[in-house]
């Protein structure tokens, strides 16, 4: 591909980087040249090998979350794309469940954006993109109401912080990634569901991790410098 970004120099954290679309991102922007830093709980150790580094961490844990974060000198770009799932009806989602989804869909997208703003705004810069769902702007077809709602939630989130603080010269914006070939969905759908969701997707197939990471790449760059509050739909035309 004819496509090339050049972040030599930023600092950037991914959250929720050593799996699947997250661990994807964190590859690429360590190729764009970028220092690179991922929160997970547990460390991907092909990522930590080509130069990220790994903070550990539990979402849940606002205490521990902001300690790791207050030892970045700066962050440039917060992207955030943790989440759990569990594809349930709402009849067998307990209250606890709810909560764990709500915690780390959600929650953990306030916090790391309000301790990350504190530093963007000392630099006058920043870029934010919450990585939110298809199923946040529709239903989903095998998820459940908590997540659902998390994903959607993200949105409200993201655009009242771009109104915020765009003043201080950080862009928040939001991807809405369908379905994509990841460990997560391959342990949600069969393959003979995905054979035939495969067929129902306009340009005939279901993302990659690297459809998925591109956008967020191009959101950070100065290309999309008077973006800010966008919610952009990677969904292969579904509608």
């Amino acid at each position: 591909m004819n496509i090339k970004f050049d972040y030599k120099e930023k600092i950037v954290l991914v959250v929720g980087g050593s799996k699947g679309i997250g661990a994807q991102i964190t590859r690429d922007f360590l190729t764009s040249g970028a220092n690179v830093y991922y929160m997970s709980r547990s460390i991907n150790t092909n990522l930590s090998e080509s130069g990220a580094r790994h903070i550990q961490c539990d979402l849940r844990d606002e205490y521990h979350l902001k300690k790791e974060i207050d030892k970045l000198d700066n962050i440039d770009f917060l992207i955030n794309v943790a989440a759990i799932n569990f594809c349930k009806p709402v009849s067998e989602i307990e209250s606890k469940e709810w909560d764990d989804v709500l915690s780390v869909n959600l929650k953990s997208y306030y916090l790391t954006c309000k301790f990350a703003i504190e530093k963007m705004k000392r630099s006058g810069f920043g870029r934010i993109v919450n990585v939110s769902s298809i199923a946040g702007r529709n239903t989903s077809i095998v998820s459940g109401v908590h997540y659902t709602s998390s994903k959607r939630r993200i949105i409200g989130l993201s655009r009242q912080l771009a109104h915020e603080v765009a003043q201080y010269g950080i862009n928040v914006n939001v991807t809405c990634p369908s379905q994509t070939l990841t460990e997560m969905l391959e342990e949600s759908m069969s393959k003979k569901a995905l054979e035939d969701l495969s067929k129902k997707i306009p340009v005939g197939r279901i993302a990659t991790t690297t459809d998925q990471s591109l956008p967020v790449l191009f959101l950070c760059s100065d290309a999309a410098r008077y973006i800010t509050g966008c919610v952009l739909d990677v969904n292969g035309g579904q509608l």
